[in-house]
């Protein structure tokens, strides 16, 4: 297809856009990453439909933005250690999946995610969804009192919760269901960073609320206590119906989404139903 065939439709008032006219398998002009790129800052995450990428396509396009991370608790391909398998199979019955509560990729990283690309290999005929949350919409809608009091304020982030000896991975092997996934809880998730509350995106410019659910633990200078009500109230509203999107996947469809002004949340709700997904994820830079 020719640069001129692209299109961009938005799917919320949000955030969240479907590119139509681009074929991942295949390389990319300049033109086309450009409108990719200015696609992806625009509307935080973008959408494609009907693609049929190998690993190797999918390992291309990522590095276009960037270089590519290896997680450090779950296992990626044998052949491609950079794709990561997201894997639910239909007698696996966990009520923990993985990706199922609120979150920004890897935040427990000195220098987190700029983004990720997810590929749908299988998902269910019904349930599966992802929702996105725009995270400026999330900073703009506080009040400017309480604006104040997050600016120059910072958070301490772990994997603790998500990959500790004692967290929610180590839970769903004890369920005795999770059939899916190799994730190897360990002590290096305790190890914790500090990042600002409120970060400036470093191409667009504008702030956004930076805590999420599953890594930030606690404000510096705070205890855990001090921290839990005012950090409780800050998940909630970035979850605000008004900031997201719900997006419905099909097989081939890839999101790319701006890791450093989104959360992502994979629902649970296709218990007998196979699906599974390839994450990519880029390597960012530090919050300032």
């Amino acid at each position: 297809m020719s640069d001129a065939e692209i299109r961009i439709e938005r799917l919320t008032g949000a955030l969240g856009a479907e590119v139509q006219g681009i074929d991942l398998s295949r390389s990319l002009s300049n033109a086309q990453v450009d409108a990719i790129h200015r696609a992806f800052l625009d509307n935080q995450v973008i959408f494609f439909r009907d693609q049929s990428i190998t690993p190797e396509d999918h390992l291309r396009f990522a590095r276009l933005f960037g270089e590519l991370d290896i997680h450090p608790f779950a296992a990626g391909l044998d052949d491609h250690p950079e794709i990561m398998p997201v894997v639910k199979e239909a007698e696996d019955h966990v009520s923990i999946n993985f990706g199922g509560t609120w979150h920004s990729d890897v935040s427990f990283y000195e220098k987190p995610a700029l983004g990720s690309v997810l590929y749908a290999i299988e998902v269910p005929d019904a349930g599966g969804d992802t929702m996105f949350a725009n995270m400026y919409l999330a900073y703009e809608a506080l009040s400017d009192g309480l604006k104040d009091t997050l600016d120059g304020l910072q958070a301490v982030h772990s994997a603790s919760r998500s990959f500790g000896l004692n967290s929610r991975a180590t839970r769903r092997s004890k369920e005795g269901g999770d059939v899916s996934m190799t994730v190897n809880p360990s002590e290096e998730a305790e190890n914790e960073v500090v990042h600002p509350v409120i970060r400036t995106h470093p191409e667009t410019g504008r702030k956004l609320l930076f805590v999420n659910y599953n890594f930030t633990q606690r404000f510096v200078g705070w205890t855990a206590e001090e921290s839990a009500p005012l950090l409780k109230f800050l998940w909630d509203h970035a979850a605000r119906p008004e900031f997201t999107c719900r997006f419905r996947w099909r097989k081939g469809s890839v999101a790319f989404w701006d890791n450093r002004c989104t959360q992502h949340l994979a629902l649970n709700d296709y218990h007998g139903s196979r699906r599974e997904m390839h994450r990519v994820t880029i390597c960012g830079d530090k919050p300032v």
